[in-house]
């Protein structure tokens, strides 16, 4: 019944002028590395040199910022793959011999922080089921999610397009909305016979206040936004998917990306996170050619079909850049206004997470300089916590200290 709070959404511009778009964030995620000779960029700007990996990207290298040489501490001390996946967005020790417990990650911190300017605050998508099995002393659950809500609750995937599209896009109330109201009334009407004349006059303003709160919850998503700033986009523009989880990977990843990119337009979520498989992935790509060997097995050699397969989960983040970057927003794009983390649980297959691939597409509204390389082997402070720390705080998110680190990453 705390309803009342819905009429402080709209936030107006100062001075009549247009408000500027948020910064969105997205973090997807790709297990067992990379191909470790292509896996590679230098140089700036237009004349940034991309590794093979990384081509599929090239046509927006100028929105592109390459990180070497970060690294988690935690995920040295315990063992392959769980033990490095499971705190890849919060840099926390893991707990093994069955426990759970990690860290809440990067995204929930920022969910939490400003997922109530959002009708979800928080998107969390999947493209292979969780496993529950163990792994050498540790939990599979940790090579299943990157995403914790708290220290022992993994955030859960939604695998199914349908359910991840109403979940943006449904508005109607449940039936137990429905009944919360309706047991409200009745409460208050059984209290008539029994109270004075004053009491009974404030308890009609009571139910004439719930029935407003009704006409409400119709009207919410149907009147106009009041914001200075509007999504480009109102209303979804595709399709509900099947109810069926698609058996074709390629068509799966697709249509998680396609519901990433409408929950930004949309502005229905300002956060998402998109796990495009597991560590230890079971995954297998015969749309590619590579039908052979599972994802992880693959993983264990420099092979040509292995540099295929780091290609097509890039292409899903060059898919969702290039989407993003066609959306304008005033001054700047969609992508431009966001900034999208790819990373992965180790540099190669053969599990080295002494450093950890980074890529980030976007500017953060123009607070992040990206076509750049930054290079931190060698140097004092090369944390990921030090990174989501510069970059939470370009989200509006300042905290003094998050997971392993206090010190924000210089030059970000």
């Amino acid at each position: 019944m705390a309803l009342p709070w819905l009429e402080s959404v709209a936030v107006f511009a100062k001075g009549g002028a247009a408000a500027e778009a948020p910064v969105r964030l997205a973090c997807l995620f790709a297990g067992n590395g990379f191909h470790g000779r292509e896996w590679r960029a230098k140089g700036k700007g237009r004349n940034l040199e991309l590794g093979r990996v990384l081509e599929p990207l090239a046509g927006l290298k100028e929105k592109l910022l390459f990180i070497r040489g970060l690294y988690n501490a935690e995920a040295l001390k315990g063992n392959i793959h769980s033990s490095q996946t499971g705190n890849l967005l919060s840099g926390a020790p893991l707990s093994s011999a069955g426990e759970i417990r990690s860290g809440t990650s990067m995204d929930q911190v920022v969910a939490q922080r400003i997922g109530r300017q959002t009708k979800i605050p928080s998107l969390v998508l999947g493209c292979e089921a969780s496993n529950s099995s163990v792994h050498r002393e540790y939990s599979m659950l940790y090579s299943s999610h990157i995403s914790w809500s708290s220290p022992t609750t993994p955030t859960p995937l939604e695998l199914y397009p349908a359910l991840a599209f109403d979940r943006l896009f449904k508005d109607s109330l449940n039936t137990g909305d429905k009944s919360v109201l309706d047991l409200v009334l009745s409460q208050a009407k059984s209290l008539v016979r029994r109270v004075s004349r004053s009491d009974e006059r404030k308890i009609d303003e009571y139910m004439d206040s719930v029935r407003e709160v009704e006409n409400r919850i119709g009207r919410a998503g149907k009147d106009e936004r009041l914001e200075g700033w509007r999504p480009t986009l109102e209303k979804p523009n595709l399709p509900r998917p099947a109810d069926e989880m698609p058996q074709n990977v390629k068509e799966h990843m697709k249509l998680m990306c396609d519901i990433l990119v409408l929950g930004f337009q949309t502005d229905t979520t300002r956060v998402s996170t998109l796990k495009l498989n597991n560590d230890h992935s079971a995954m297998r790509f015969p749309h590619l050619g590579v039908d052979y060997m599972i994802h992880h097995l693959l993983s264990h050699s420099d092979t040509e079909d292995w540099l295929k397969v780091n290609r097509f989960f890039v292409g899903s983040l060059a898919y969702i850049a290039e989407r993003l970057d066609k959306i304008q927003e005033g001054e700047r794009t969609l992508l431009d206004n966001s900034m999208l983390l790819f990373c992965s649980s180790m540099l190669t297959g053969n599990h080295n997470a002494n450093e950890l691939p980074v890529v980030i597409m976007g500017s953060a509204g123009g607070k992040l300089e990206s076509g750049r390389v930054l290079d931190y082997r060698g140097k004092p402070n090369r944390k990921m916590c030090s990174m989501y720390l510069s970059m939470m705080d370009k989200l509006g998110v300042r905290l003094e200290s998050f997971g392993d680190s206090s010190e924000r990453l210089a030059g970000l």
